[in-house]
């Protein structure tokens, strides 16, 4: 099973695109440190109030590919800087 989620989200304290590759650096190294995943920046490289991320998981078993999809968004929303607007996710 293979899952993918694109987010996109609102970055609230960003005043510069200098600022917002720091979140967003930090946003990423958390995801990859304490997941499993595959993540990166897709879309809306020079807003610096807005960004696209796409996630991807892989596993034998559907239940845990999900689990681990709703613990990377669960831990996405704990940062107060961003907010979650559009979560699209395919299953594959």
């Amino acid at each position: 099973m293979i899952i993918y989620a694109e987010i996109e989200c609102l970055l609230y304290e960003s005043n510069s695109l200098k600022e917002k590759r720091s979140l967003i650096k930090k946003v990423l190294s958390k995801i990859k440190n304490d997941f499993n995943v595959s993540v990166a920046e897709l879309d809306y490289h020079d807003l610096w109030q807005r960004t696209k991320l796409g996630i991807v998981t892989i596993s034998n078993e559907k239940a845990r590919a999900e689990k681990v999809i709703q613990s990377v968004l669960k831990m996405i929303d704990t940062f107060p800087e961003l907010e979650r607007t559009i979560t699209e996710i395919e299953r594959v």
